[in-house]
């Protein structure tokens, strides 16, 4: 229910924004603002741990994907949105995704006794499931460095939010016992958990002029830590330019390393199609 009411609240701002913004630029002259629905759709590959399923079980570590997203995918909804007044700019972006059963494998099982810690077989995996739902929110200021004929570019800082229900349903060849003894992992079972990241971003977006066309190369590369040990973002599109829109066509791929929390290792990579409205 959290990721709802972040995309709930979002799309209510903005909302407002529009319903405001003819008002807004007539008394304020040189302020631009532009809004941008569009639809990403990754591929899901990385490592999820889980904390113990059952009792002696300390860590649960399996591996998604990447799979036929359009199979798995049950929902999606994307916008991003920018106020710019001269050089100075805020923009933010807001992603929600449900993937469903996502074809996953359980790598490893670690139980509480002597930390002990079984690997597990590619051939005992009989078929586990891996559903993710999450909200991805980011929010940063920036500062134009170049604005010419041939392109922009723009440095920026602020956060990204992350928030993550990941649930496991795990089907084994047979249960697994602890080296130590005394504890065991079924052969079947589910899990259901949630975890939250927040990171600061630093970054560069902009844009490169294709002569004098109507053609352009959006791009846009970010970096940062917080929660995360390391998250970074990355587009490079090509995009054409009407009078007051453009659409976009891109590339985009997130990436997050945890050092062992619920998403240790994890990367979304796809194509991703937009329309970008400017007021």
């Amino acid at each position: 229910m959290e990721a709802q009411k972040v995309v709930v609240i979002t799309c209510i701002a903005l909302a407002c924004l529009l319903l405001n913004v003819q008002g807004i630029v007539a008394a304020e002259d040189g302020w631009h603002f532009e809004i941008t629905p569009y639809l990403w759709l990754p591929n899901i590959d990385g490592t999820v741990t889980f904390d113990g399923p059952a009792d002696g079980v300390g860590k649960l570590e399996t591996t998604a994907g990447p799979n036929d997203y359009l199979q798995h995918l049950k929902m999606a909804g994307m916008v991003s949105a920018g106020v710019r007044k001269d050089r100075w700019s805020v923009f933010t972006d807001v992603i929600y995704l449900d993937f469903s059963k996502e074809d996953s494998t359980v790598r490893s099982v670690e139980f509480d006794a002597l930390n002990s810690r079984v690997k597990i077989g590619a051939g005992l995996d009989s078929g586990s499931r891996t559903s993710l739902e999450g909200t991805e929110w980011t929010l940063a200021g920036g500062y134009s460095l170049v604005q010419s004929g041939q392109g922009t570019l723009d440095v920026f800082g602020g956060f990204r939010y992350f928030t993550v229900k990941a649930s496991l349903d795990w089907e084994l060849a047979a249960s697994v016992s602890s080296p130590a003894g005394g504890r065991t992992l079924e052969r079947s079972g589910s899990i259901s958990q949630r975890g939250e990241l927040w990171d600061g971003i630093v970054g560069a977006r902009g844009r490169i002029n294709l002569g004098k066309s109507n053609l352009f190369i959006p791009y846009y590369l970010d970096i940062g830590t917080g929660t995360s040990a390391l998250t970074w973002q990355a587009l490079l599109g090509v995009a054409y330019a009407f009078n007051w829109w453009d659409i976009k066509l891109a590339y985009r791929h997130l990436y997050y390393n945890t050092d062992g929390k619920l998403i240790d290792d994890m990367r979304f990579s796809g194509p991703a199609l937009g329309a970008n409205f400017r007021f």
